[in-house]
């Protein structure tokens, strides 16, 4: 009678031992993939949120985006967040120009071109007025037409809703270094109604 009593107990020994080593078991597996999803986000992976109305209406004011940053070199079209030093701010803004490019624009046709190749911008709410204060006027090379040479370790870069964006257009921006460049935005996770990949 007493050893089965005996063997009982130890059942319930093992059950309760192996109950807790599953239980550390899962934990050990949560704190490894916080770890991994940290390590994620410090080193490939950044997260930011969306100020101000300037690139509607691809982007929404409060917007959280996700940015990736390693080994990353701005492109034609890509969604960058750059540190500008005259705002004294973040800004998020499409990359329209990249070092060696010339981009003309031409105000009175509401057009752009990038070294003579009309751009396509299907994602503009609005035609461009061309008598914006915040525009450099050093740029100006016809009525309504502007011109930059984009400077060697530089982009040019200016917001989707162009009528309501201080950008590279301006002098308080300007060309925007490569070194002040955060990254590439090309997820979007809040709303939840706007889930998914930039275009």
């Amino acid at each position: 009678m007493s050893g089965n009593t005996n063997a009982g107990a130890l059942d319930k020994n093992e059950k309760s031992f192996s109950l807790v080593d599953e239980l550390l078991d899962w934990v050990e597996a949560f704190v490894l993939a916080i770890f991994v999803v940290v390590l994620i986000f410090i080193f490939f992976l950044r997260i930011v949120e969306v100020s101000g109305p300037s690139m509607n209406p691809t982007l929404n004011d409060k917007d959280r985006l996700i940015l990736t940053h390693l080994n990353y070199t701005p492109e034609r079209g890509d969604i960058i967040v750059a540190n500008s030093k005259g705002l004294d701010k973040c800004i998020i803004k499409r990359c329209i120009g990249i070092a060696g490019d010339t981009v003309v624009i031409d105000y009175n046709k509401n057009s752009v071109t990038v070294n003579g190749t009309k751009v396509q911008e299907d994602y503009l709410g609005e035609a461009m007025r061309g008598d914006l204060a915040v525009f450099d006027t050093s740029f100006k090379t016809a009525d309504g037409v502007y011109t930059y040479h984009v400077p060697e370790d530089t982009i040019f870069a200016i917001g989707d809703n162009r009528n309501h964006s201080t950008d590279s257009r301006s002098a308080y921006v300007g060309f925007i270094k490569l070194e002040d460049v955060l990254g590439k935005a090309f997820f979007r996770f809040l709303p939840f109604g706007s889930f998914g990949s930039i275009s």
